[in-house]
């Protein structure tokens, strides 16, 4: 089948390249010129034949939202927009309303794999309706991993890495959701990773790691990565502590506030974030000045810090 994706940055140009290893056809855009296989959206809509599928692969918020009304106007009733990025799941929902109002369809696909998944394939967890799914169902099948065999090499698991998760969006909820657990494991690992580091008694603590990557519950393909970190840079040297979050871990737990359903761990590991931001806590100031009122406790002074902060 054709597919027109917009945005061929990390992520998009690799499903572009695992979508034409499947055997179809890619017409690309994305603002970058040396990229691209068409100069325009309209320029894409035209490349491509009726009923048309269109991926968005550009960054959530405005940069999304300006591209779906674009195209929601450009194509034809029976066409799909597909939104592979991280946008939230209320987004999906008013792009829903702009683009049945032009008879076009919106499939809304939550997509993990990174920079891997061109290799190792993507988890997809997708929403709307089923017809308009089916019509995007080949370009699922070709980025999705595929699907682990027996001893004899016969497929079992059924579509493991695809789920049709619900209406329009439930595939972005689902990855809203995913995300916050990632943020929480990604947690977990680096507290475990700061008390080895902590202690005399361990020695190799990169080696301490690695043997939990076999045989135990707490494998995962995040801890294997961790393994990859400490291989190259065995103290974390190189890195510093300050962690980003991309917006899903705060609608994580947004939404866990909304439907009343505790997520201790997950909303810990946000603030965790928010914390590393910080070269100097106001809290913890608050925290020194009120041991200093009630019970003598000594503070230091900014100048007595600074001095003893390591070079």
């Amino acid at each position: 089948m054709q597919l027109g994706l917009i945005g061929l940055g990390k992520m998009g140009g690799n499903m572009a390249e695992r979508i034409r290893r499947a055997g179809h056809e890619v017409v690309g855009y994305d603002r970058a010129p040396g990229k691209r296989d068409v100069d325009s959206l309209p320029a894409l809509v035209e490349a491509l034949a009726a009923p048309r599928v269109v991926w968005v692969m550009v960054p959530s918020g405005e940069p999304t939202r300006e591209t779906v009304k674009e195209l929601a106007g450009l194509l034809e009733p029976g066409d799909v927009i597909v939104d592979g990025g991280n946008s939230k799941y209320t987004d999906d929902q008013v792009h829903d309303v702009l683009c049945r109002e032009q008879g076009v369809g919106y499939v809304d696909a939550g997509v993990s794999g990174g920079v891997w998944g061109l290799e190792n394939g993507y988890a997809l967890m997708v929403g709307g309706t089923a017809e308009d799914v089916a019509k995007v169902q080949p370009v699922f099948d070709a980025l999705k991993p595929p699907a682990p065999t027996d001893e004899s090499g016969q497929p079992i698991g059924g579509d493991a890495g695809f789920v049709h998760a619900g209406p329009v969006g439930a595939g972005h909820f689902s990855k809203m959701v995913h995300n916050g657990i990632e943020y929480a494991m990604m947690q977990a690992y680096g507290e475990g990773y700061e008390l080895l580091e902590a202690v005399d008694l361990i020695e190799d603590v990169p080696g301490v790691i690695k043997s939990w990557t076999q045989g135990t519950v707490i494998r995962s393909w995040l801890l294997d990565l961790l393994v990859r970190a400490l291989e190259e840079d065995p103290a974390l040297d190189r890195v510093r502590g300050y962690a980003e979050d991309s917006g899903e871990g705060r609608w994580t737990v947004e939404q866990a506030i909304e439907n009343a359903v505790p997520m201790p761990t997950i909303a810990a590991s946000l603030f965790a974030r928010f914390s590393s931001r910080q070269e100097d806590s106001p809290t913890m100031k608050a925290v020194a000045a009120l041991r200093n009122q009630f019970g003598g406790h000594a503070v230091r002074a900014v100048e007595q810090a600074e001095a003893e902060r390591p070079a």
